[in-house]
């Protein structure tokens, strides 16, 4: 079997890394080290397959998102190889997502995309999140009130509101993703968030935002009057 340990020292990712720093490599040389071994059927080499990789699914990103399914379609690829490439990209999401300690706090919509882009773009569903905030609009707590297509039925304001009253919340905003990666609402989203804003002022919680998070980009539907 083709393997890293067999190449020139010169050509080495591991030996190239110790000696310079990661930054120097790239990404099929990093992938390679994650993969460590290449396909002994046809002698493709370790970076060979990660190349093979990179063109197949077209970045690191998504080849970090697909299934499990999908990588095993490619030649060399099985069970163990897709389990470290998709354990690879799960650790990169959680290493970029810092956890909201209580008593942080957000002045703009653009602040509340930084903090959870990189965390919903990829989903493969939508999830719909709601931050519990005391009176200066500092987070309380986070929850998780729905996974699927949102619409009334998946997203209702008993749900969301129950949380929000035992923590005593004075506010609340709202986080979901369009796994399309197009962030544009939906007459859906529009629906919804006119509804749970209305709830929350008849039990005196304030609706802040519904923030809708893209790949890249997003929509405030505070910032678009719909909360007004």
């Amino acid at each position: 079997m083709s393997c890293i340990k067999d190449w020139p020292a010169a050509d080495r990712p591991r030996e190239k890394l110790l000696a310079t720093s990661a930054a120097s490599l790239s990404d099929s040389e990093l992938l390679a080290l994650i993969l460590r071994t290449g396909h002994s059927a046809n002698g493709t080499s370790a970076l060979d397959l990660s190349r093979q990789l990179l063109t197949r699914f077209g970045s690191l990103r998504a080849l970090a998102s697909a299934a499990a399914a999908e990588l095993c379609n490619v030649s060399g690829i099985g069970p163990a190889k897709a389990a470290e490439i998709l354990a690879l990209g799960e650790l990169a999401r959680r290493f970029s997502t810092t956890p909201l300690p209580p008593g942080a706090r957000f002045t703009s919509s653009g602040q509340v995309f930084a903090h959870f882009h990189e965390r919903l773009r990829d989903h493969k569903k939508e999830v719909f999140l709601a931050l519990m905030l005391d009176s200066k609009n500092r987070v309380l707590r986070e929850i998780q009130v729905s996974e699927g297509s949102l619409n009334a039925s998946i997203v209702h304001p008993r749900d969301v509101f129950q949380p929000v009253i035992r923590e005593s919340a004075a506010a609340v905003l709202f986080i979901h993703n369009h796994p399309s990666g197009d962030p544009a609402p939906s007459p859906e989203d529009l629906e919804l968030t006119t509804r749970l804003r209305d709830v929350g002022a008849l039990i005196g919680v304030r609706v802040l935002d519904h923030i809708i998070i893209g790949s890249g980009t997003y929509v405030s539907l505070a910032d678009r009057g719909v909360l007004d």
